[in-house]
């Protein structure tokens, strides 16, 4: 029972960095949830982002795991934005089963001036542009990519929109993000942040129940769409949308008991929490790979002092390669 104990984290509940499948019977719904605590620290700190942007690739990482954790097969899943706000590039990959990496472009000037306007909500730092979400199984079968237009809509709301589009599954997302401030060891002040999402699905047996309104607002007739939408999905939107950002990223709570908050009267059923970890796919061999299709006009003008140095975008770590290296392979 110790082991066991240890296993799932104190008090029996998964933890942080942990992703936690359920069900709800009563609704037809299962779904995940997470609260990310050292993983999407770690990243953060990393690269030192702005508050705004660490709060933006907060969210997008939140949604990834999410995502990611629910594919059955190996492979590789990104989430990227491309845009023309002040963050113009988001990308988070997810290699299955359990490895995270992230990284966040942004436009120092641009995101200044809109901190100063108080534009800094996520639409706002995004702009408009596209939200790509690919899955990657490998040499052998080709990559799957569905795009969702940026538009002025939250990471929530696209993230539906997309399961709508290519799955037909009525999906509704929870997104969180806390910045919150302690000491270290040596008790100098420092910065951290946690992030936390749940996502819930309807999946009725019959399969005309998940029948949804057109994305459109319409039939494509002038007139009046009328919609009659599941009386249990309904209830399951109702109930999702009553979590905000405190519950999702508040240790003290747990995923567990916020299942338990939302979902009790319908009788929630939760399953074994599946781990994910800050681990970067970069490693010397790869990066030389990639240098090894330069030319040698593009290896010169690479290199410094005989040789050529490349620090990865992810996890900040720097290769140096000497420049004969790099030719003779």
């Amino acid at each position: 029972m110790a082991d066991r104990a240890s296993e799932l984290g104190e008090f029996g509940f998964a933890g942080d960095d942990r992703v936690v499948p359920f069900q709800v019977e009563g609704l037809d719904v299962r779904g995940r949830a997470v609260q990310l605590g050292p993983l999407v620290n770690t990243i953060l700190a990393r690269h030192e982002y702005p508050a705004p942007v660490a709060r933006l690739l907060a969210e997008a990482m939140v949604l990834t795991v999410l995502i990611g954790t629910s594919l059955k097969f190996q492979g590789k899943f990104t989430v990227q934005t491309k845009s023309n706000g002040p963050v113009d590039l988001l990308v988070v990959d997810f290699s299955t089963p359990e490895d995270v990496r992230a990284y966040a472009r942004f436009d120092e000037d641009a995101l200044a001036a809109a901190v100063a306007d108080g534009r800094t909500s996520p639409e706002a730092l995004l702009g408009e542009g596209i939200l790509a979400f690919t899955i990657d199984q490998g040499n052998f079968m080709q990559p799957y990519q569905g795009i969702v237009p940026l538009d002025g809509t939250s990471l929530e709301e696209i993230a539906g929109v997309y399961f709508r589009q290519s799955e037909q599954i009525p999906t509704r997302v929870r997104l969180g993000v806390a910045e919150f401030f302690d000491r270290d060891e040596e008790g100098h002040p420092r910065r951290g942040w946690r992030a936390g999402g749940l996502m819930a699905q309807f999946l009725p047996e019959a399969p005309e129940r998940m029948r949804q309104p057109d994305l459109h607002g319409g039939d494509g007739d002038d007139g009046e769409y009328v919609f009659s939408e599941d009386d249990a999905w309904s209830e399951a939107q109702v109930l999702v949308d009553t979590v905000d950002a405190d519950e999702l990223t508040d240790p003290q709570i747990g995923i567990e008991r916020l299942l338990f908050r939302l979902f009790h009267e319908r009788g929630v059923r939760v399953y074994q929490p599946q781990p994910v970890f800050d681990r970067c796919s970069c490693s010397r061999e790869k990066v030389k790979g990639v240098l090894k299709s330069f030319s040698d006009e593009e290896i010169e003008q690479s290199q410094e002092d005989g040789a050529i140095t490349v620090t990865c975008e992810f996890c900040s770590t720097t290769y140096r390669y000497e420049a004969a290296e790099v030719r003779e392979g």
